[in-house]
Parts: structure tokens; sequence; C-alpha cells
């Protein structure tokens, strides 16, 4: 308002009124004859929920199997689930010999079970651009919903288990660029500072670049902005990144 005020301030006009019915040109849209809602009024809206819930694709099962070829632990721990002895029980790792009566086998997919009725979750090997993917799937993708790190962590736990499972989420949320630019922190931030309001035009400016631009003649690919706090009027200026 402030600059369309400066800007008219510079010619000399009559405000004269001018009837609705006289502005056709204006006004023409809503004032057709012949025109008819879009929407008619007898139609009814009907809101519905959709329900959805994640559940680990078959091409992420499949690439959870020919992943475990390339970790040898796991390799060992599926012979012996699939062939039990003493000997194949000694070539396991420590961690996994003395779990080893919580791990099975289903459909070619390692189960894990942390107590005795809880439900089978599936390993996943030490890949971590096989766990950066399920954590994509459940947390960036639309059904994720950009959750917190607990909620996150309660659906990736509830299908999938690897060591450290906890730490892996928090540090993968935490680092997510669309939570950070978009949710607020929790942590304490100094207020606002309100600017006094200017009294005249090209008193208090501000002023920002703009890069990344194409090339102009000159070469220069930024752009200086210089703002009028009065008037809001813009000053570009083309400089060399």
């Amino acid at each position: 308002m402030a600059r369309w005020l400066s800007f008219f301030a510079e010619y000399n006009f009559t405000v004269a009124y001018n009837p609705g019915r006289l502005t056709v040109v204006a006004d023409a849209l809503p004032r057709r004859p012949d025109f008819e809602p879009v929407v008619k009024p007898n139609i009814e809206t009907v809101s519905t929920a959709v329900m959805t819930s994640s559940v680990p694709s078959s091409t992420l099962n499949d690439d959870v199997r020919r992943a475990y070829a390339q970790d040898g632990e796991i390799v060992k721990l599926l012979t012996h689930l699939s062939q039990p002895s003493r000997e194949s029980l000694k070539r396991l790792s420590p961690a996994y010999r003395s779990a080893s009566d919580r791990y099975s086998t289903r459909n070619g997919l390692l189960h894990y079970t942390a107590v005795s009725g809880d439900t089978p979750r599936v390993v996943i090997p030490d890949d971590t651009d096989l766990r950066l993917r399920i954590m994509f799937e459940y947390h960036d993708a639309p059904i994720g919903g950009h959750r917190g790190r607990e909620k996150t962590y309660l659906t990736v736990s509830r299908d999938f288990y690897w060591p450290r499972q906890y730490q892996f989420v928090r540090k993968y949320v935490r680092a997510c660029e669309v939570c950070q630019r978009v949710k607020s922190s929790p942590s304490l931030r100094a207020p606002l500072q309100p600017l006094p309001v200017p009294a005249e035009c090209w008193e208090p400016i501000s002023m920002d670049f703009v890069f990344g631009l194409p090339k102009d003649a000159r070469g220069n690919t930024g752009i200086l902005v210089f703002v009028d706090r009065f008037s809001i009027m813009v000053h570009l200026v083309a400089v060399p990144e």
C-alpha cells in the first residue's frame, strides 16, 4: 500500500465513482447472464479417510535376500539354522552364538525375535545403502509422513531389526533436510526484535543476494537486491559470483 501511495503521489488525478453495472470489462465474469456455477448445489460432498500401513514390499525383501550373501556372519547363521550342529554353532560370532535361538528363517528371510511371543522381525545385514532405503520408505515417503524420532523408530523396528537400530534412526531423522526446514525446533530461541517503522523513503533499506542464475552478457550470475522498507520499492543490481 505504501509503495502504491508513493507511486501515485507523482500524478494529479481525480477519483470518480463508477457504478458496478457500468463496469462491464472488470466484472464480466460474475455478471454474465449465462454463467452457471460448476458445482451443482444438490451434489453432496463425502469425506473419507484412508487407512494405510507400512508393509515391506516384495522388491525390498528380494534385495534383503541378495544382501545376505554379502554378509559372511549372516551366511554362517543361515547355514547353522538350516543344518544345526555343534560345528556350525562354533563358527558363529559370539553375538550370534549367544542369541542363536532367537533367530529363525521364513521364505528365505532371517527373522529375529527379541522375547518369547514377540513378532519376528526381518534381520537387515550390514548394508548401509539398504538400511538407508528402508529409512527413506518409512520416513521420507508419503506414507512415512516425516514422523519424529520415536514414531519412526517404532514403525521401523516393528518390521526390521539390526544392531544399534535406535541410534541409526535417530541420526537419520536428525539429518532429514525436510524436517529441519519445516518442523519447529524444540530448543529456545531469542525472541524476534521488531524493526522501527520507517518515516520516509530510502531511509532504512534491506538488501540481500541471489546467486545461481544464468550468466548475462557481462558474465554476472547474481543479483544484489535493495528494498526500500517504506515504499517496498525494489532495485536490482547484477553482480558477479
